[in-house]
């Protein structure tokens, strides 16, 4: 787990734009703008798993509208309230 990043992101507050690049699990490396405490489409049904237990982070993508999963051990680069972390 990668606790900087981990606090990086608990640091960066609710609705706050933050861009993150990633490596996604087919190994093609994406860059997200996200956002986290967003309730826009949440019918309060909740996860079939614990995204934590799996070092999973769930965010706002603000490009394709919608909610995705961070994995917090695949960051490459991550930058929000004028801090940055590059890998």
């Amino acid at each position: 787990m990668n606790t900087i990043v981990e606090n990086l992101i608990k640091e960066t507050s609710n609705k706050r734009i933050f861009n993150v690049t990633f490596v996604k699990k087919d190994g093609s490396i994406r860059k997200m703008s996200a956002m986290r405490g967003v309730r826009k489409g949440v019918t309060g049904v909740g996860l079939a798993f614990n995204p934590s237990e799996k070092n999973l982070l769930s965010v706002y993508d603000m490009q394709a509208k919608g909610f995705r999963f961070v994995n917090l051990n695949d960051v490459i680069c991550f930058s929000a309230n004028r801090k940055k972390f590059v890998k």
